[in-house]
């Protein structure tokens, strides 16, 4: 769907400018870590609203927290590696807590309110002033519905410290989905692995800005969005990670106006590999159940973390969850083991049978079809779940025009299933620092693509003489287009 409209994509001054700058008053609250869209479907959609005690981040010339490991047996200060269940010990410089280390933007009190209207209208759709909840990281989550279909809507988010001066405010933009029977040219993009570590740029990630020019109806981030392993060692730590990253000012002027989906992973739930009910002394503090629960506070998603959404007569996504179903990764194979489980299992065989979309695309924060390292066992490319996996690609194989599309894994790729001729595409991680884990030269012959480079994936509805086409490609940080795939309708 193309939109007769323009895209700001400036430089970090100006950005910080636009977004948390539109404040009005010195005393805040502010909105520094701004806003997100989510869930959009033809009538309804999220928008995500943060309140902050400052009106920008801690800078990165601030120190860092200190997070060391002791033998729970001994107490002796030891190295983490090979050893799974030393216990942290986190400590900051002096005079530094998690409130003023490097990204923090902690949250603040106070009220927030939507004004939206269809881009174009002169009048302003507003609504109530609500408080933040200090128990979901001082957030609130407005509910859009009654929208219009195939329709650009734009947003205002004010701020206000007690619901009358407003202190600051954000503007934002969405695309609605068009309807089930309108054909319609519709482009998305989609990453994954975005490690604070690895950010390409001062201003956050560099493929932000690139992908943006690229004027996308939606994005998705597959999982791993942020990565708790070595410094998420307290529920507060976590919230930090994503204060840190959604801080930047390429992430907030990107989200202010792209809608987006989030689907999360094993690092942005609670650590490498992770599963419902696992213990280890590794994360100290930081349980499972609080990372499941810190991911809801931090995205516009809703009740469920697999759904699926349609975009016009030719195009329906699906999101599934690889974390909260799951069996143990160290269990048997076999076939109880499962990363879905049944009742998702159920649900999305219900709804790709009930789809007449002309193009399916099944989004899964890990492989399906890979290949991938012989190491691993956590997705169904791997031998851990190979029971599975085998079911699973041959069920999606026998689906009219279904390809699956996929995060985790630090390198892009077009794979072809050898068995069964299942498609998969790999975004490859946000930039080319996290690239890694799989030799370029290391081309298999399910490979149709491979590059181990950073950067994203944009999926793509053509219309061309009222034929419709499924294209993939995938690009660099800063924006070289590196390879394209057309994916040929039955």
């Amino acid at each position: 769907m193309k939109k007769n409209y323009l895209r700001l994509t400036l430089l970090a001054f100006i950005t910080l400018m636009l977004i948390a700058c539109c404040q009005t008053s010195v005393d805040g609250p502010w909105l520094a870590t701004g806003i997100k869209i989510g869930e959009v479907t033809q009538t309804e959609a999220i928008v995500w609203v943060r309140l902050t005690q400052n009106p920008q981040r801690v800078g990165n010339d601030a120190p860092m927290p200190d997070v060391n490991y002791k033998d729970p047996e001994t107490g002796e200060m030891v190295e983490r590696r090979g050893r799974p269940n030393v216990a942290p010990v986190v400590t900051y410089p002096e005079g530094y807590d998690i409130n003023n280390v490097e990204g923090a933007t902690p949250g603040s009190e106070g009220m927030v309110r939507l004004k939206y209207k269809e881009a174009g209208d002169e009048k302003w759709v507003t609504g109530d002033w609500h408080a933040v909840d200090p128990e979901a990281t001082f957030t609130h989550q407005f509910m859009l519905s009654d929208l219009t279909p195939a329709t650009r809507y734009e947003l205002l988010v004010e701020a206000s410290p007690t619901g009358k001066k407003v202190s600051a405010n954000i503007e934002g933009s969405f695309a609605t989905a068009p309807s089930a029977d309108m054909a319609a040219e519709v482009n998305f993009i989609v990453t994954t692995g975005t490690s604070y570590g690895d950010v390409d740029s001062d201003q956050g990630y560099k493929f932000y800005l690139s992908s943006l020019k690229l004027d996308p109806d939606f994005f998705v981030h597959t999982g791993d969005i942020v990565y708790y392993d070595g410094m998420g060692k307290t529920a507060d730590m976590a919230r930090w990670h994503w204060d840190r990253m959604y801080s930047y000012p390429n992430n907030i002027e990107y989200h202010r106006q792209v809608a987006s989906y989030f689907i999360k992973d094993d690092h942005d739930t609670w650590m490498n590999d992770c599963w419902p009910g696992q213990v280890t002394k590794f994360m100290g503090e930081f349980t499972y159940e609080e990372g499941t629960q810190i991911f809801l506070d931090e995205v516009p998603m809703g009740n469920k973390t697999y759904r699926t959404y349609r975009w016009g007569k030719d195009l329906q996504i699906w999101l599934v969850e690889g974390r909260d179903f799951r069996s143990k990764n160290i269990a048997p194979d076999g076939p109880d083991k499962t990363i879905w489980g049944k009742e998702q299992m159920d649900w999305l065989k219900s709804t790709i049978e009930n789809s007449d979309a002309t193009y399916k695309v099944l989004i899964s924060p890990t492989p399906i079809v890979g290949p991938d390292r012989g190491n691993k066992k956590d997705n169904h490319a791997n031998i851990g779940f190979k029971h599975e996996g085998d079911l699973v690609r041959q069920y999606l194989s026998e689906q009219k025009n279904l390809v699956t599309a996929c995060g985790d894994r630090h390198w892009q790729y077009v794979s072809k299933d050898l068995e069964t001729g299942l498609l998969e595409f790999s975004s490859g991680p946000g930039g080319n620092d996290h690239a890694g884990g799989w030799s370029q030269d290391n081309r298999l012959p399910e490979h149709i693509y491979l590059n181990v480079v950073g950067g994203f994936m944009e999926g793509a509805i053509t219309q061309t003489d009222g034929t419709p086409n499924l294209v993939f490609r995938h690009y660099s940080p800063d924006g070289e287009l590196l390879n394209e795939f057309i994916v040929p309708a039955e």
